[in-house]
């Protein structure tokens, strides 16, 4: 199957080719006429199998197909993302999908000035890409009317669960046309009951589209297990990218302040890193990933919530130097590699304190990963497991999120002082697909 047999117009046509694309990924197969024949949509897919792209071109030909008249903009298509960089991300594909077509896209979303997005949303936009908390904030200044809004997307729902955005979403939701008036559209890369349930709110009997089995992962991606003491997982992390010789790498950690302690230590080894999180500015977090992308810096280190949305090209290798508390965190985070029908590698470093988050994990993928201890970094027998100190997983899905969110410290959050300029990379290419 190719593009060009799925109803899009030649100008989007001759974008995707651009981009060196020729043909769509299973989701995107069957999402687009789907979406173009009208019917809301509840799609799940793997991460990394093209979802942006599943929903930004019908997306851009529905509005394209159906011109306004009188001049004016209003916001006509509204796409939610949970996080600063999936925003980016999301905006970009829009950018690019629609390049040729005589449609006007903005970006919102905090940590960085309100100003700028509100001049731009007062010259009209058609698609907005924003996340809740922003929104929220330009809804209270009444610099935006969602009124006529005629296609919601919710990307990556399930995340903005786990990250509490469930109250925030309601408010939007009033101030939209009726489920009936509108065409609305959820992406998850998982779904869970609390998923179904959402969808049920908010969609109007929609589309079933699930490609890959719930929660399961690239078949791309080579994923082991290396159980090894706690206070010595630096160690062997260190020992690892210099024997391996790895180039690029992308560490998870449980929370901001483990991301900086272990970019520091890594630091001290000799191996080039930087950290990111919730709770640096957008243009830290931006340079950052330019860095990483760009050979930079060897190793970047970041948290569950800021690496939503993150797209680097055939990344190689993904390290869990700590197991989520959320086992479909575990999904997401390996997802980074293994993308487009490139090949990856995960790795998990898992002390006795984890066993049980490993079995959780194994249970949602039902299946035992593979296990191996390196000479020289065997486990003691002799230590106890310890309680896991609570990070931001360990509140669950129906808590709420950090509040402070007004000075950038949460990545979906509310407007912050910090500058930055919500760049993002490129959807990742590979074997002719859109991402």
């Amino acid at each position: 199957m190719s593009f060009d047999t799925l109803g899009l117009s030649a100008e989007i046509l001759r974008a995707i080719s651009e981009q060196g694309y020729t043909e769509p990924t299973p989701v995107q197969a069957n999402a687009i006429p789907t979406v173009l024949a009208g019917k809301d949509v509840l799609a799940g897919a793997q991460t990394g199998t093209g979802k942006t792209a599943g929903f930004t071109l019908p997306l851009l030909q529905l509005l394209s197909e159906n011109p306004l008249s009188n001049g004016r903009r209003p916001v006509r298509a509204l796409v939610l993302t949970p996080t600063r960089e999936l925003a980016a991300q999301v905006g970009e594909s829009v950018q690019t999908y629609g390049r040729h077509l005589p449609l006007q896209s903005a970006i919102i979303f905090g940590g960085v000035k309100i100003n700028p997005q509100i001049a731009k949303l007062r010259r009209g936009v058609d698609i907005l890409v924003a996340t809740p908390g922003r929104l929220l904030d330009h809804a209270n200044q009444k610099t935006v009317d969602l009124s006529q809004v005629e296609i919601l997307v919710l990307d990556e729902a399930d995340r903005m669960l786990d990250m509490g955005f469930i109250h925030d979403i309601r408010k939007v939701m009033a101030m939209l046309p009726a489920k009936d008036k509108r065409q609305t559209l959820l992406f998850s890369a998982t779904f869970s009951n609390e998923i179904k349930q959402l969808a049920s709110r908010l969609l109007n009997k929609p589309e079933l589209i699930e490609v890959a089995r719930q929660n399961t992962t690239a078949d791309t991606i080579e994923q082991r297990i290396h159980m090894v003491d706690k206070n010595r997982k630096r160690e062997l992390l260190s020992h690892m990218i210099g024997a391996h010789n790895w180039r690029q790498v992308l560490v998870f950690t449980r929370t901001k302040h483990g991301a900086n302690r272990l970019a520091d230590q890594l630091g001290k080894d000799g191996l080039t890193a930087a950290a990111i999180h919730g709770n640096k500015s957008q243009g830290a977090r931006t340079r950052a990933l330019a860095d990483f992308k760009n050979g930079k810096v060897r190793i970047l280190v970041a948290t569950d919530i800021a690496a939503r949305g993150l797209d680097i090209d055939q990344l190689p290798h993904v390290v869990n130097f700590e197991l989520p508390n959320v086992p479909e965190d575990y999904v997401h985070r390996i997802g980074r590699t293994g993308r487009a029908g490139n090949e990856g590698e995960a790795v998990s470093l898992v002390c006795i304190d984890e066993h049980k988050l490993l079995r959780d994990i194994e249970h949602l993928l039902k299946r035992d990963l593979p296990k191996e201890v390196i000479e020289g970094y065997e486990p003691d027998p002799s230590i106890k497991a310890e309680p896991i100190q609570n990070g931001r997983n360990n509140r669950g899905r129906s808590q709420p999120r950090n509040q402070n969110r007004g000075r950038g410290g949460n990545s979906g959050g509310r407007s912050g002082n910090s500058r930055g300029n919500g760049n993002s990379a490129r959807s990742g290419r590979g074997q002719n697909r859109a991402a």
